[in-house]
């Protein structure tokens, strides 16, 4: 009886599925029976239609002037950066936590690294790894989910946390000077463009020389050998695109400096070593955990993203999934301490950029149109309406008298004249909606939470819906 009703619900699930329900003549009646043309519609239709942009007519007057820009708690940190238009948001938040160590060090007033620099060995090193899993997957279908994932993006210049640390641990960073922003470093669109399409045509050439040559039945180090080839005449090509668009990178260089003594001094050393002398020894992944809010997901939880790095060689993203408390509770003991904090968000939601001010409150789109628009985090997630879209660095945070958290500070990378001079205030409910990662030293993190590193990451797929 029971494998009979099932096989009668799927049947039936699999008819509504097919037929569906066209909209005919009654059902929009119905639908525009919904649209009552009163007085209060009419105004709001010639309001709305009349103004491409209706964002500012929905800001909520009710919540201006509620939210400042003073915190109890704030880190020491040194200016605001630009990353003008790049997606390298997680490159300039992961330096900018290392920057305040190179002017104490160095005694500077001021001092930025060469995010060019940076940028081109993260490029170069995208382009062999997603040349190495073309290689990997060649004998796969063109239409696999995986293969597919590959060649849809096969590089960007967006990023998180770990992939700063792979590229710094292989090549090192340099002071600005040494290496300069570009055109096409402040606007990678078109850079960015041309790689993608030399990887995807020499990525082809690999599968059909993979396809070719299983036909006639050659060995499979035969195979390997003639793809990996291939591969290297690719890189060579994309090594040429990212020198003539971003420069040369040094090897070695001599650095200029003045002190904030007024002293000028210069010194000669390669990015590496110039690297290891101004991170922290403990500067590593064991140390310094990803930890993020995802309610999709079970709590105390490692999970580790297939793939998702840029050198072959380096580490994959891993994170351990926490509760807001506890992520709240942990950040604000690292801000305390003067330690500021690697996080990323979804900006876009709630935003006033003049402002500079994310407040779940600040839009009310629900009483302009009329509609009921509530979801929670789990189901914005799950529907990707909400994600993490960018990097900051978490800097400062607000408490009441029983020093539970009101609001946090954001320290941006769009320029001084975007936000309030570079910041952006956030509510602590904002913090519980739309904030997804910290980058944290573990010593603030909690027993359970610590516990919980040991166990083995449960892996997540290249096409996972939070990535």
């Amino acid at each position: 009886m029971k494998r009979a009703a099932l096989f009668l619900t799927c049947l039936l699930v699999s008819c509504f599925a097919m037929l569906g329900q066209q909209i005919g003549t009654s059902e929009l009646k119905e639908i525009r029976s919904g649209f009552i043309k009163d007085q209060k519609t009419v105004a709001i239709q010639n309001f709305v239609s009349s103004d491409k942009d209706f964002k500012n007519k929905t800001l909520n007057r009710d919540n201006q002037g509620k939210v400042d820009h003073f915190f109890k708690y704030r880190v020491n940190v040194k200016g605001i950066t630009n990353q003008q238009n790049s997606g390298r948001c997680w490159m300039f938040t992961s330096m900018n936590v290392l920057r305040p160590l190179v002017m104490n060090k160095y005694s500077l007033s001021e001092f930025d690294f060469s995010h060019n620099y940076t940028q081109f060995w993260d490029l170069f090193e995208k382009s062999n790894l997603f040349l190495e899993n073309v290689i990997s997957t060649a004998f796969k279908d063109f239409d696999d989910r995986e293969v597919a994932r590959y060649f849809s993006s096969p590089v960007d210049d967006g990023g998180v946390w770990n992939l700063f640390y792979n590229v710094a641990e292989k090549y090192g960073v340099v002071p600005q000077s040494v290496m300069p922003e570009t055109a096409h470093s402040n606007n990678t669109a078109q850079m960015v463009g041309v790689l993608n399409e030399r990887l995807r045509a020499g990525g082809y050439v690999i599968r059909e020389l993979a396809k070719s040559n299983s036909k006639s039945k050659s060995d499979s180090g035969q195979i390997e050998r003639e793809m990996r080839s291939e591969k290297i005449n690719v890189m060579k090509d994309v090594y040429r695109i990212l020198a003539i668009c971003l420069g040369e990178p040094p090897a070695q260089f001599t650095w200029r400096y003045k002190t904030k003594e007024g002293i000028i001094k210069s010194m000669t050393t390669t990015p590496l070593d110039f690297y290891r002398d101004i991170v922290p020894q403990d500067y590593n992944p064991n140390t310094f955990i990803m930890v993020m809010n995802d309610p999709t997901r079970e709590y105390y939880k490692l999970y580790e993203i297939k793939n998702y790095r840029n050198t072959l060689e380096g580490i994959n993203w891993c994170y351990l999934n926490l509760p807001n408390d506890e992520i709240k509770g942990s950040a604000l003991a690292s801000i305390k301490n003067n330690e500021p904090l690697y996080a990323s968000c979804d900006v876009g939601k709630q935003l006033d950029r003049d402002n500079g001010i994310l407040d779940v409150n600040n839009y009310d789109y629900e009483s302009l149109f009329g509609i009921n628009m509530k979801m929670d985090k789990k189901a914005r997630i799950l529907t990707r309406q909400s994600g993490s879209s960018h990097a900051m660095l978490l800097i400062a945070c607000d408490t009441d008298d029983s020093d539970k958290p009101l609001k946090w500070e954001f320290e941006n990378s769009w320029g001084a004249s975007a936000g309030h001079n570079g910041y952006l205030t956030l509510t602590d409910d904002w913090f519980s909606e739309y904030m997804f990662r910290v980058v944290i030293n573990k010593k603030y993190l909690s027993k359970k939470a610590i516990d919980a590193l040991g166990q083995k990451p449960v892996e997540l797929p290249v096409w996972d819906y939070m990535f």
